[in-house]
């Protein structure tokens, strides 16, 4: 038999004896949970990592071009701004020989 703890709602833990079974319950969301073989579940398991780790390059690499964008937007707004400093300077220093 196993002894584990597990979570029943949030903040609120139980400990149970597990004893050797041919199959395993596994929630799925949406309030759905479903009966698998413990072979079954395993594979089902494991082809939810690999799909969650898939998913997790593919979101690094997308925050990493968002980094870069921002990046580029910020030097942009910078040089828009000092642009646009020199340009008011520019004015006031025509209107002063003036």
């Amino acid at each position: 038999a196993l002894i584990a703890d597990f979570e029943l709602s949030e903040g609120i833990y139980s400990r149970a004896k597990i004893e050797d079974s041919d199959s395993v319950c596994l929630w799925l969301g949406a309030n759905v949970m479903l009966e698998y073989s413990c072979d079954e579940a395993n594979e089902l398991l494991k082809s939810n990592l690999e799909n969650a780790r898939a998913s997790l390059e593919v979101l690094v690499g997308d925050l990493h071009f968002l980094r870069d964008q921002q990046t580029i937007t910020q030097v942009t707004i910078a040089r828009i701004f000092n642009w646009d400093v020199h340009q008011r300077r520019s004015k006031q220093s025509v209107m002063k020989e003036t």
